[in-house]
């Protein structure tokens, strides 16, 4: 049976991956995402074909009124809901230039997901998957940070370093994030998409539900679009 030779696998894994080896892998790396394969089988989830996601961006488009004689506001067009085929920005997921249709479970936290300000105008489009698809769920209902004053046995092993990957992933997003943070995720990922998975779950920090990367775009089609106005936002701290 594989197991991680420590708690701190994916972390080990991650640092390496961002300052020594990225575009080759280490055998110590290699062995870390065999592992990861090998562990996997608890976190795979089929999502049923036509099963509704959602998908937002801040903004909107305009459309004219006959009534009042003026242009009103409207959701983009659905070539806008959806990302371009031959670019993509460096994400949690995908690498820069490869884009994936990243979308969530929930409306709510599409729309958060896309951190609107109060009186902001989101576009938001309801998709059905197109397909039977098969993903890794990487979400966890574990949270706990655990301080382990000696490597715990491998079971234990396995939980901590899946609970590693789960705050990896959701961990949200922010525009001047350094770029080479993202690559260990992005190689989790791809290694998973190499094995002929349609996507990865993860984790949303900001609202219900949790978040998927569809690695094709046209594993979801647009059901239809609305516009939303963002009346408040709330923020709890301690």
């Amino acid at each position: 049976m594989a197991e991680f030779k420590s708690h701190r696998s994916y972390r080990i894994f991650a640092a390496t991956s961002v300052s020594r080896w990225r575009f080759t892998r280490s055998p110590d790396q290699a062995e870390f995402l065999e592992t990861l394969l090998a562990t996997s089988a608890k976190k795979e989830e089929v999502v049923p074909a036509g099963s509704p996601v959602w998908r937002a961006q801040v903004g909107h488009d305009w459309r004219p009124e006959e009534s009042i004689c003026e242009k009103v506001p409207c959701p983009f067009p659905e070539e806008r809901m959806k990302p371009l085929r031959d670019r993509a920005f460096e994400g949690r997921v995908n690498p820069k230039g490869i884009p994936f249709l990243y979308v969530a479970t929930q409306e709510e936290t599409a729309v958060a997901e896309v951190r609107p300000w109060v009186g902001a105008f989101v576009s938001v489009a309801k998709l059905t998957t197109a397909r039977e698809l098969r993903l890794i769920n990487f979400t966890s209902d574990d949270h706990r940070i655990m301080l382990y004053f000696n490597e715990p046995d491998a079971p234990e092993r396995e939980c901590a370093v899946w609970r590693d990957i789960d705050r990896a992933f959701s961990r949200p997003v922010v525009a001047g994030d350094d770029a080479a943070g993202y690559v260990p995720t992005q190689i989790v990922a791809e290694v998973f998409r190499q094995h002929g998975f349609d996507g990865v779950a993860y984790r949303s920090s900001l609202g219900p539900g949790h978040n998927i990367a569809f690695f094709d775009l046209d594993a979801a089609a647009i059901l239809n679009r609305s516009l939303v106005e963002i009346r408040s936002v709330k923020v709890e701290y301690e």
